[in-house]
């Protein structure tokens, strides 16, 4: 009897069909070639100095800074959130389900519009904030966390939902009739088993956070060292400074790297 690795690498080993290998070789030159242009155009020498200016580590400080908030954020509002979709069923659930994924597709700039409309000074919620508490959100610190949150929270949200529903509701029906409580449940059967999925939405809030552009120059404006994340820098310099635009990038793409490669394990095993 074969051995099954022997089959795969002998389908393998037959080679792609010339109209599907052709296309899929343009599609890779043309996802990488951007990528490597970065590189081959990136000003090396002068990079050491193009990094350690007071503007740079502003941006980048305020870009960890932020995007870590708005992931804990996430988290906060996001598991409770999941779990309502996954393990509760009500009237409405799928629409609730597609309005939460929204700000995936919706674009970020009609996201900062939103956010303004909802909790800007003049806004549906942001009128009582500002009148009852004096509390202002728009071009502020906060309000990037608030404008990253936004757009975040939907990719943990999503990780979240579908570790709820591979995982065995067994184990928390098993603590229900050990007299446990739902939330104690929640707390210490659900969660330890649906860490590794938390982890992961964790990660890709954190990454969209970091990258987040649209709704956060809409919604919170981009003055430097309150506002002006690494990714509105990198818009700003490349109409001032070519150099400075591509060294901030570079320090974005070893972000994102370093995103992939710590989500690879995940990926790996979720596809074997």
């Amino acid at each position: 009897m074969p051995r099954k690795g022997g089959a795969r690498r002998g389908r393998l080993g037959r080679g792609a069909p010339l109209p599907l290998l052709a296309p899929a070789l343009v599609g890779l030159a043309f996802l990488l070639l951007p990528l490597a242009a970065l590189l081959i155009r990136a000003p090396w020498r002068a990079l050491p100095d193009q990094l350690t200016s007071t503007d740079v580590w502003q941006a980048l400080q305020l870009s960890l800074i932020s995007a870590t908030a708005a992931t804990g954020v996430s988290l906060l509002l996001g598991v409770p959130l999941a779990w309502l979709l996954a393990r509760t069923d009500f009237p409405g659930r799928g629409l609730l389900r597609a309005l939460v994924t929204l700000p995936l597709v919706l674009p970020p700039v009609v996201g900062g519009v939103a956010l303004l409309l909802a909790l800007g000074r003049g806004g549906v919620v942001g009128q009582w904030l500002d009148a009852w508490f004096g509390i202002t959100l728009p071009f502020t610190t906060t309000g990037v966390v608030v404008a990253e949150a936004f757009v975040a929270m939907p990719f943990l949200v999503i990780s979240v939902e579908g570790t709820l529903r591979a995982a065995d509701p067994r184990f928390e029906e098993a603590a229900a009739t050990l007299g446990a409580s739902r939330f104690t449940a929640f707390r210490r059967v659900t969660l330890p088993l649906i860490a590794p999925g938390v982890a992961a939405g964790a990660v890709l809030a954190w990454a969209r956070a970091l990258g987040e552009f649209g709704a956060t120059i809409t919604f919170a404006g981009n003055f430097p060292g309150r506002t002006q994340t690494m990714p509105l820098a990198v818009y700003l310099a490349l109409q001032n400074d070519p150099g400075a635009a591509i060294a901030l990038s570079l320090v974005l793409l070893a972000v994102s790297i370093a995103v992939l490669a710590g989500l690879r394990d995940r990926w790996m095993t979720a596809a074997s």
